[in-house]
């Protein structure tokens, strides 16, 4: 990937799947670790943690759920208890991926949390369930030097087993599937059945990845260690343990664990973007843009290209420019609220007060995290007061009818 700056890049799965993998005949092999150079883990990391139930849920499951599926069914009971407003009243935060229990207690997560928190009560009554990962259009992110690329995953119901084998109940869909996004984004999408310990992959995956932004780059190797462990199948971790080795300067390694991605995808664009970066840091830099020149044929156009060259613009008080490079950015990426709020800051450097309230509005309405929702709602609510002082000063200043 051409980008102006050496940036990692990891796939995360904190909205879902993402990058996964065709199922190779072998699994790839799990001989890639390097313990001596990481320091322990802070805290024990236990895959089975991500759907254990605390006895807060248990009592939420015995006596609030069993009100709904007394009167709805197991199946919807359990739905309507967990997502119907006046229950839990969950809100959507993007900005970490919980457990099942850490999500039930501050009564929020991301797609991921979601989905491990309806597993793990679905389990306690012994529902059936079918992890999906489902095909839509990659997003990317960026937080400091790491790129994030994240694509989908949902969970479906089985309908309750009956007592009796020998009678059926007509009238009801074999599964039901719970989606945390909107019906828009999903609708038509296909999807495939993965296994619960991919799921259970992509959240440890999840975790080293959010350790890594926040520099905490040993308890990210154990956490990706752990996801490569449970599932090695799941092809990102191996690309976020070669991010980790490069961080420690373990670059033979990290060069091993990308070609290891590579042979069983060839056209991995993650595992391919951070080889050009280990080529390079090596030293073997014909090497190194033969893979950039595979990388622009396959992605022409890297994420934030435009977005940085209107950045750049903006430095430069070139706001005009700046507006054309930001609408680029957003009519390819329009979930990204950072878009929004930078197209709004162009619109307000060029006097278009409206044009900025619109796109700052936008950016939160697509914020994933508390944060962000508190950042551009406060922006948002300062251009709102700019905007009815200025109509008060247009009444004051207009002619009054008869004078």
């Amino acid at each position: 990937m051409r980008i102006p700056a050496l940036i990692a890049v990891l796939a995360l799965a904190a909205a879902g799947l993402a990058g996964c993998a065709v199922e190779p005949q072998a699994r790839p092999g799990t001989d890639v670790f390097v313990d001596s150079a990481f320091q322990p883990p802070d805290t024990p990391i236990d895959p089975a943690s991500a759907m254990a139930l605390t006895p807060a849920m248990k009592h939420f499951a015995e006596h609030e759920m069993a009100s709904e599926i007394r009167s709805k069914g197991l199946r919807n009971g359990l739905i309507d208890a967990l997502y119907t407003k006046g229950r839990l009243q969950l809100d959507y935060d993007g900005e970490i991926t919980r457990t099942a229990a850490e999500a039930f207690e501050a009564r929020r997560g991301n797609c991921m949390s979601l989905v491990l928190m309806t597993a793990a009560f679905a389990h306690h009554l012994s529902l059936p369930v079918h992890f999906n990962s489902v095909f839509i259009e990659e997003s990317w992110t960026r937080s400091h030097d790491i790129f994030f690329v994240a694509g989908h995953v949902n969970i479906s119901l089985e309908r309750a087993h009956a007592a009796s084998t020998w009678a059926t109940v007509f009238g009801e869909p074999e599964l039901l599937t719970i989606d945390f996004l909107p019906p828009q984004e999903v609708r038509h999408q296909r999807s495939r059945v993965i296994e619960e310990s991919t799921v259970l992959a992509m959240f440890l995956n999840n975790r080293a990845a959010e350790s890594l932004s926040v520099g905490r780059v040993d308890d990210a190797y154990w956490w990706a260690r752990a996801a490569i462990l449970t599932d090695s199948r799941w092809l990102a971790a191996y690309n976020t343990l070669a991010v980790l080795y490069r961080r420690k300067g373990l670059l033979e390694r990290a060069e091993s664990t990308l070609r290891l991605v590579l042979d069983r995808e060839p056209l991995n664009v993650q595992a391919m973007s951070n080889l050009v970066l280990v080529l390079s840091d090596l030293g073997r830099r014909a090497e190194a843009q033969n893979y950039a020149n595979q990388l622009a044929q396959i992605q022409p156009v890297p994420p934030y290209k435009f977005f940085d060259e209107g950045v750049a613009a903006m430095k430069a008080g070139e706001f005009a420019t700046a507006r054309q490079f930001f609408r680029k950015e957003v009519a390819r990426a329009a979930y990204v609220p950072e878009f929004h709020f930078w197209l709004g800051l162009a619109n307000w450097g060029l006097g278009d007060v409206s044009g900025a309230r619109g796109e700052i509005a936008k950016a939160l309405e697509n914020s994933a995290t508390v944060k962000d929702r508190e950042l551009y709602g406060a922006k948002l609510a300062w251009l709102n007061e700019l905007r009815d002082q200025q109509r008060r000063r247009e009444q004051l200043l207009s002619p009054r009818s008869g004078s």
